[in-house]
């Protein structure tokens, strides 16, 4: 009998020191996004999508306004996709410009997701090629928005991909609906889309500004440094320009600490 209590004792230490190596295992991997994390992190992404894909109305009705056909505006969004950069090509082409400064207008504009790619790559890890070809179609303004403010690197793919996918469907489908249906757009209706965009920049930065939110501080020094650029660049540069420029207020920040580095 004191044999068999021994050996339920042994079986049981073994059992708890194998559970908690496993444990152990598990967060050397990483944390496991818990499904309210995860339901959060697709509302919010999909949210936004949404609410920013339907801009796509007032760039098809722009590009209808310069000249394009719907099948025109719709090939430029599914190849270009990146609103600015659009928006820019289209309104050099309406001011009269050439079809060479168009192109230099939007990659110029364009080159702002080249420094969002640098820090979304240890981010989403994307493996391959192709892969990576495919995620850099989707680094824009919003998908690294979404990506950066997620909590750890599982959440930060889930909101990349999610937000990437909406907004790649909708900013589609309403600019070919835009363009089609451009003549019924007023200007009541552009004005109110054209206030689409910041309002869900100022949401997404908002709770990055508040006391409870880690380095706090630093966020609202660099998102007043950069707002302070921009603003202080609006009259002497073309419209965009100053937008890239305010990226050197992250030098504000300093130094990133090496828990940062190695995330």
């Amino acid at each position: 009998m004191v044999r068999g209590s021994e050996w339920v004792k042994c079986a049981a230490l073994r059992r708890g020191a194998a559970v908690t190596e496993a444990s152990e295992g598990l967060s050397r991997v990483g944390r496991v996004p818990s499904s309210p994390a995860r339901t959060t992190t697709l509302r919010n992404a999909v949210g936004l999508g949404v609410a920013v894909g339907l801009y796509g109305t007032a760039f098809g009705a722009a590009a209808a306004s310069v000249g394009l056909s719907a099948l025109q505006a719709l090939t430029l969004s599914l190849l270009m996709f990146t609103g600015a950069s659009q928006f820019a090509l289209i309104g050099v082409l309406g001011a009269g410009g050439s079809a060479l400064a168009a192109l230099g207008s939007a990659w110029l504009l364009g080159t702002r997701n080249t420094v969002y790619g640098v820090r979304l790559v240890p981010l989403l890890s994307p493996k391959g090629a192709l892969r990576r070809m495919a995620t850099a179609h989707w680094v824009i303004d919003e998908t690294t928005a979404l990506a950066v403010a997620a909590s750890d690197r599982g959440l930060a793919r889930l909101a990349f991909l999610a937000g990437g996918a909406a907004l790649f469907t909708l900013w589609n489908v309403t600019t070919f609906a835009g363009a089609l249906g451009a003549a019924a757009l007023g200007p009541t209706a552009r004005a109110a889309l054209d206030a689409v965009v910041p309002a869900a920049f100022l949401g997404l930065l908002w709770p990055r500004l508040r006391p409870a939110f880690p380095e706090a501080a630093r966020q609202r020094l660099v998102a007043l440094g950069g707002a302070g650029v921009a603003l202080a660049l609006t009259p002497v540069l073309p419209p965009g320009v100053q937008v890239i420029s305010a990226v050197l207020a992250v030098g504000l920040a300093g130094r990133p600490r090496a828990s940062e580095v190695t995330e």
